[in-house]
């Protein structure tokens, strides 16, 4: 956010008061804080704007640590705006995915920040009540002592000790077994698109993994399917139904999404999709497509995200 987004004031030197200043140097960090509680961009962008307004209001002179005092703010109000988000995800259309983001390629290099930004892990942390999903970002993605997490959610130190652990243990037991490496993911998706793009149907057998789920959303505005798609089966029989179903030329482009290789799709040249995939042993156990309109805004441009 530049110094007139923010709404801040500039010295007869054109230069940002430091409350100001404060706000824009943390603003990347801050929207990766909400964003990772909410898996909305446009809520988290919503949430930067009332942390804004309340950051204003404070006095600057009083603040001792403005990187925790702003992730304080910002974590009150998604957890305040998560509340509203689940009552739309309840009457929301087939299944819901986060929204994705077209991020730099060195986000890559920090690979906490990626995995903890990646579809497969915003998935495993939609699993889990809004105070523990919010402890587990702040405590094991941004390093937060369990003091200033207890400000931000409202508990006592020990209690966030309590939450953390728990929260640790559930993510645990969801996340993939090992880490996979960019390189690893890119031959994946490489061998995906290939399939896909040549119907392939065997190649796309050989490459998914007997327990693989396929989610597909297109929040009512796009064709999807209703449910997950369980078993490669499945999965093979709805992909070659919706490459049937067009007339259009389709293609595959590599793309970096929410800090991990993915596949923008598109139809006579425009966007139709984004599909990131979640692999294990070599094998795509996840396929993760993003066909809903409002939610393909953040993959024209890079969004900056940070910790």
């Amino acid at each position: 956010m530049d110094q007139e987004a923010a709404g801040g004031t500039a010295d007869g030197g054109g230069r940002a008061d430091p409350a100001t200043e404060a706000f824009v140097a943390h603003r990347s960090l801050l929207f990766t804080v909400a964003y990772e509680i909410l898996g909305s961009a446009a809520d988290a962008e919503d949430v930067l704007q009332e942390t804004w307004l309340r950051w204003a209001g404070v006095d600057f002179a009083e603040v001792r640590e403005p990187r925790a005092y702003l992730i304080r703010i910002t974590t009150r109000q998604a957890l305040t705006r998560l509340r509203t988000l689940a009552r739309r995800k309840e009457s929301y259309v087939g299944p819901w995915l986060p929204e994705p983001l077209l991020t730099a390629p060195d986000v890559a290099e920090d690979a906490e920040l990626a995995e903890s930004l990646s579809m497969a892990m915003l998935l495993v942390l939609e699993t889990l009540p809004p105070t523990e999903r919010a402890v587990f970002v702040l405590r094991e993605v941004f390093a937060l002592g369990h003091e200033e997490i207890a400000e931000a959610v409202g508990k006592s130190p020990v209690a966030v000790r309590q939450i953390a652990h728990r929260a640790r243990a559930h993510v645990a037991a969801r996340r993939p077994r090992a880490a996979v490496s960019p390189a690893e993911t890119r031959a994946v998706l490489g061998a995906f698109r290939q399939a896909v793009e040549t119907g392939d149907l065997q190649g796309l057998f050989d490459i998914l993994a007997p327990d693989v789920v396929a989610l597909t959303d297109g929040g009512g505005l796009r064709q999807a399917a209703l449910r997950p798609l369980v078993g490669p089966d499945k999965v093979v029989r709805w992909l070659a139904g919706v490459l049937r179903r067009t007339d259009e030329e389709v293609s595959l482009e590599p793309a970096q999404i929410n800090g991990c290789p993915a596949l923008l799709v598109r139809l006579d040249g425009e966007l139709d999709s984004v599909v990131a995939v979640r692999i294990e042993d070599g094998r795509v156990t996840g396929v993760y497509a993003v066909r809903n309109p409002d939610k393909l805004s953040r993959v024209a441009r890079e969004t900056p995200v940070g910790r």
